[in-house]
């Protein structure tokens, strides 16, 4: 379902005020690195993804901008009995912002992994492009579950910034920007339930390690994960010109590099694990002749060179 702003003849706008107040935020952001003429913001209705709609309209206002219109996407997974309240409220909100919106819903069932499922089929239905209201507050949680699940670098690189403009706000932030715009965020319940791992990082580990160390660590994390997404760039970048199909380039390589490239040579929608990844460099190493990587998919040597078969 889509719909064209009710208001303001179609332009975005903001409300006027604490105007001066959201454009320093928005000068805390990363809009201005954005460069397209329509900004497709996901929008929930909560507090985060509600104050990413209200400032990436005031930034289309800005003379130079070059933002043309604001879509809002709001997606409902079918699980919740009042998702067409939600969805007007949002849409409330776009009226008063002079955003469109469209309506995506969606008919997930309840079962194992449901926020993950959930997770995919939002990210899916928001396409490529959308922007997410992402704060370092989420920045700060992605990076303690990722290494709780054993990543390495690029886990404590965790999310990057070119679709999350609010990276660098809080939740306070946030919160902030809606009490301007006169709107209440819609709670999801699951943000508060300690059957998923995000929710207990967020209530209980979080708080635990401020404690501990006396101050609030979500800044510090954030600024690892930026850190580290440097040095990953980096790695990236040396590693492609690695050839993963030649075994005696894998074999000479640095071995952070020779990962990297394997890596990449093997990524679907998700990377290898590491373990994956090691089979293959020990069939480079001569030490195996194939290999399964995994989607009915392995690595084979012939001639000192590796293919991807199935």
């Amino acid at each position: 379902m889509s719909r064209q702003p009710e208001a303001c003849d179609g332009e975005p706008t903001a409300p006027a005020a604490g105007a001066d107040e959201l454009d320093q935020l928005i000068d805390r952001c990363t809009f201005g690195e954005i460069e397209r003429r329509e900004l497709v913001c996901g929008v929930s209705g909560g507090a985060d993804s509600a104050a990413l709609l209200v400032l990436a309209c005031r930034f289309a206002q800005r003379s130079g901008s070059g933002v043309t219109a604001v879509t809002a996407v709001h997606v409902d997974h079918g699980i919740r009995a009042d998702g067409a309240a939600e969805a007007e409220r949002v849409g409330a909100l776009c009226d008063q912002l002079g955003a469109s919106l469209r309506v995506e819903r969606l008919g997930l069932a309840p079962g194992a992994n449901l926020q993950a499922r959930a997770r995919e089929a939002r990210n899916a239905a928001l396409g490529p492009e959308a922007l997410v209201g992402h704060t370092a507050d989420d920045q700060a949680e992605t990076v303690l579950l990722q290494l709780l699940r054993g990543g390495a670098l690029d886990a404590l690189a965790a999310m990057r910034a070119d679709r999350r403009p609010l990276l660098v706000l809080r939740r306070a932030d946030t919160d902030r920007i809606c009490e301007i715009a006169g709107y209440e965020p819609i709670r999801d319940p699951s943000n508060a339930d300690p059957r998923f791992w995000r929710s207990r990082v967020r209530h209980e580990l979080i708080p635990l390690l401020c404690d501990i160390s006396g101050r609030d660590v979500v800044p510090l994390l954030a600024r690892a994960a930026g850190l580290a997404a440097t040095d990953a760039d980096l790695l990236d970048v040396l590693a492609a010109d690695i050839d993963p199909t030649s075994a005696a380039e894998l074999r000479t390589a640095p071995l952070a590099l020779a990962r990297r490239a394997v890596r990449a040579w093997l990524r679907t929608d998700h990377p290898p694990d590491a373990a994956t990844v090691e089979r293959v460099l020990e069939v480079a190493r001569h030490t195996h002749r194939a290999t399964e990587v995994g989607g009915g998919r392995r690595v084979t040597r012939s001639a000192d060179q590796l293919r991807l078969e199935g």
